[in-house]
Formats: structure tokens, C-alpha cells, sequence
């Protein structure tokens, strides 16, 4: 489980596992178009894509493959989003990702770069990784402005689960 940032915390984020109990608190965001439309091949059913988003994160958990965790602000204990390291496979290599996605009504606020940032010194700290690396839809620009906050370049463009990606990069 070395990739899981558990009992980890920001400024204003603790860092936790994805529990089957927030399922319907994560759902607004598979609920929100704008969530999905930088990514083709997602349930356009919301609780359908949630499961799907839930299962994957329980299997990257059993199999030390890493996961997105559940980002709970501090001062409310309130879900903000999930953010975390993931092992991925990108042309036949093995690469430590940050992943991020945050509820709509906590977008702009910058709690993305925050919990990010994080994974990011995670990484360092932890000697994980060379480098991590963000896999961003050519057409998130949000995204692609937390990757670059984070000191982060494109180092590719691919194909990437059906979907033109950048791939971010930055050294550790």
C-alpha cells in the first residue's frame, strides 16, 4: 500500500480511503456534464459510472496499484474531491500518475493544485517514482492548468483509453 496517501494532509485537506458509504456523495459529480465531456467511452448513466469509478478504485487499493482518495476538507469534513497516485501503463511502461477530480462546487477554489502538490512531495518523500506524470484530455484546460502548477510540461501526446491525451510530466 505504499502508494496510498493515508493519513496524509494539506492546509486545508485530509487525505482518507474512498469508502462504499460516499457513493452518493461522489455521484454529483458523474451527475455533471462538464465532468464528462473532456473523456469519451464513460457511462452516460451517472450511478453507472460511479460504480464503474468506485470498483476501479477498490481494485487499484487490493492490488497496491495505488488509488484516488477521498479528499475531506477540514474545517466542514466535507467531500471535496479524490486525488491520488496511480501506477499506469502508458506505451508498454510503468508510470506513477496524480490523478485528480474534484466536485463541481469546489471547482477554482484550489484544492485540485492543493491535494496534487501533495501527492507530488508524497512521491519525493517516499522515493515512488523518478518522476509522476497526469494523463489530460487535450481539451481540459483546467487540468492542464493544475499539471502546469505543479511544474509540469508535456512530455507526449498519445491515445489513451480511446481519448487524444497529453501526457504531463515533472522530474522528482
Amino acid at each position: 500500500m505504499k502508494y496510498l496517501l493515508d493519513q496524509i494532509s494539506s492546509e486545508r485537506l485530509n487525505f482518507q480511503r474512498l469508502q462504499q458509504e460516499d457513493f452518493n456523495v461522489w455521484l454529483p459529480f458523474h451527475q455533471d456534464e462538464n465532468t464528462s465531456k473532456h473523456w469519451s467511452g464513460l457511462s452516460k448513466n451517472p450511478t453507472e459510472a460511479c460504480q464503474v469509478d468506485f470498483d476501479r478504485t477498490f481494485y487499484r487499493y487490493e492490488n497496491n496499484l495505488g488509488g484516488k482518495m477521498a479528499l475531506i476538507k477540514k474545517a466542514t469534513n466535507e467531500l471535496v474531491g479524490l486525488c491520488g497516485l496511480l501506477v499506469q501503463e502508458i506505451n508498454q511502461e510503468k508510470e506513477l500518475e496524480i490523478a485528480y477530480s474534484l466536485l463541481p462546487k469546489f471547482w477554482g477554489l484550489g484544492y485540485a493544485t492543493e491535494a496534487a502538490k501533495q501527492c507530488k512531495i508524497y512521491a519525493r518523500e517516499k522515493n515512488l517514482s523518478k518522476s509522476v506524470i497526469s494523463i489530460i484530455s487535450k481539451t481540459n484546460i483546467p487540468s492542464q492548468k493544475v499539471a502546469l502548477q505543479l511544474g509540469m510540461t508535456i512530455d507526449f501526446d498519445t491515445v489513451y483509453a480511446n481519448n487524444p491525451v497529453s501526457i504531463y510530466r515533472v522530474k522528482l
